[in-house]
């Protein structure tokens, strides 16, 4: 159904059955729950938290002995609060929070290339997410502070997170 089909159908419905149809996907779909709950009470700073907790969890776990060191658990928070319209600048906190906990561990224990290689990827997304929504201002100093911190660790692809940048208008 196109988006043009669906205005017409949703116009056409009384008022009454389209407030059914909406309880029933809240209830049938566990998205449409989330996101109107996300909606009408937010948490941000809870939901924020709990990906922190999640992210840290990652490279220093409480359970298990080995850290699996998933850049893709961070993507996934980070992809599901930019869907549910999340502040952007808490959005932008927690992309540089993920990069600074692997510098941590990264200073202190031997990681393989392909870490290197990922947290170059979560760097670039982070400074074209910044430089889109014109936050450069307010998160320069951590910006600075992490590519100082790759020049410290005097990690293998320092040019790469230079290139990166050499993007910034």
């Amino acid at each position: 159904m196109s988006k043009r089909a669906l205005k017409e159908y949703v116009s056409s419905l009384p008022k009454k059955e389209l407030e059914l149809q909406l309880i029933d996907l809240y209830e049938r779909f566990s998205p449409v729950k989330e996101y109107y709950n996300f909606i009408f009470n937010p948490k941000e700073d809870k939901l924020m938290q709990d990906a922190k907790i999640k992210i840290s969890n990652e490279y220093y776990p409480v359970r298990r002995k080995r850290p699996k060191m998933r850049r893709s658990i961070a993507q996934n928070f980070i992809k599901h609060y930019i869907k549910l319209g999340m502040d952007v600048n808490l959005i932008t906190d927690l992309m540089l929070y993920n990069i600074e906990i692997a510098q941590s561990f990264s200073s202190e224990k031997k990681v393989a290339d392909t870490f290197y290689k990922s947290m170059v990827n979560s760097f670039d997304q982070a400074v074209v997410f910044i430089s889109q929504h014109g936050l450069l201002e307010s998160f320069k100093n951590r910006i600075v502070k992490i590519y100082q911190e790759v020049e410290n660790q005097k990690w293998p692809n320092l040019e790469d997170f230079s290139r990166v940048l050499d993007q910034i208008d």
